[in-house]
């Protein structure tokens, strides 16, 4: 039995994943975790033993972003780079996403949708081929993003 703050990952399509998860949180304030950087680099840090040195948001249609996570126990670092395309706060957020060193730009759609008291957020990552999605499934991303949306709680809960 699935509980409202499980993360549900979906692939609605051959090039697409779509998770989603409730947090307990307006969705006002759940906009600014996403798009305020030291609010970003709290909580988006996927498995224990990382770090977002970087976290550089432009936060206006044409702006870009760019995160920077780092191993504590390695130094390996990787990050990704992406522009903003729409921004309808507190609803919705569509931007692009390249990851350092990956073939192709994915676009990635976050809606915020009020649902008592908190808010569904879903996350459509569309990308230019079934190959890169499935390379993406077969990274760990999900367990990664399991543990920056039970971060995301902490943060919020504060």
């Amino acid at each position: 039995m699935k509980t409202k703050h499980e993360l549900i990952v979906t692939t609605p399509s051959e090039r697409e994943i779509v998770m989603t998860r409730f947090v307990d949180a307006p969705p006002a304030v759940v906009f600014d975790a996403f798009t305020k950087p030291e609010l970003v680099a709290r909580w988006l840090l996927g498995p224990d033993g990382w770090t977002m040195p970087v976290s550089e948001i432009d936060l206006r249609v044409g702006g870009r972003l760019r995160h920077v996570w780092r191993n504590v126990e390695s130094g390996f670092e990787f990050g990704i780079a992406g522009v903003f395309r729409e921004i309808v706060a507190p609803e919705r957020i569509v931007r692009t996403e390249i990851m350092d060193g990956a073939p192709g730009e994915a676009l990635v759609t976050n809606t915020f949708t009020e649902q008592g008291d908190g808010t569904l957020v879903t996350m459509a990552v569309l990308y230019e081929s079934k190959a890169i999605r499935d390379m993406a499934l077969a990274s760990g991303m999900e367990s990664g993003v399991v543990a920056s949306y039970d971060r995301l709680d902490q943060v919020l809960a504060v």
